[in-house]
């Protein structure tokens, strides 16, 4: 059965929709002035790190969100499915790590590693709600 939205999830959905077309668009954007202009010092560095102030916002939106909610049982699933994206998070990094130091897997990009948790989560979300039937 679905949940009505609660007017915290409607704010959350207003805030993280616009985040996450920030993303794709500075991400676009910066990319295709790195390759094809080819800046240099400082204006490289900004461009470089642009796509991760976006990723920054939706983190915060997502703190608002928890801090927002005033429906106790959507609170615990969302804080317990972001100890499962940070365990699940913490235990492929440090796995990772370990394995690349022994030359066994190549060194993937620190990017992806805020995507590793949002999917964790993602998935943690139904498995948390499904204890509670």
């Amino acid at each position: 059965m679905r949940q009505p939205m609660t007017p915290p999830m409607r704010r959350y959905l207003a805030r993280f929709v616009p985040a996450m077309l920030a993303y794709v668009g500075v991400l676009v954007g910066s990319l295709w002035v790195i390759r094809h202009l080819a800046p240099t010092g400082p204006l490289l560095w900004a461009l470089a790190v642009a796509p991760a102030l976006p990723v920054i916002a939706v983190i915060a939106i997502m703190g608002l969100y928890l801090m927002e909610e005033t429906d106790e049982f959507l609170r615990s699933v969302l804080a317990q499915s972001m100890l499962w994206g940070i365990g699940v998070t913490l235990t492929v990094t440090t796995a990772w790590g370990f394995l690349e130091n022994a030359d066994l897997l190549p060194h993937p990009p620190l990017y992806l590693i805020f995507p590793l948790f949002c999917a964790s989560m993602g998935l943690a979300q139904p498995l948390v709600r499904w204890r509670y039937q």
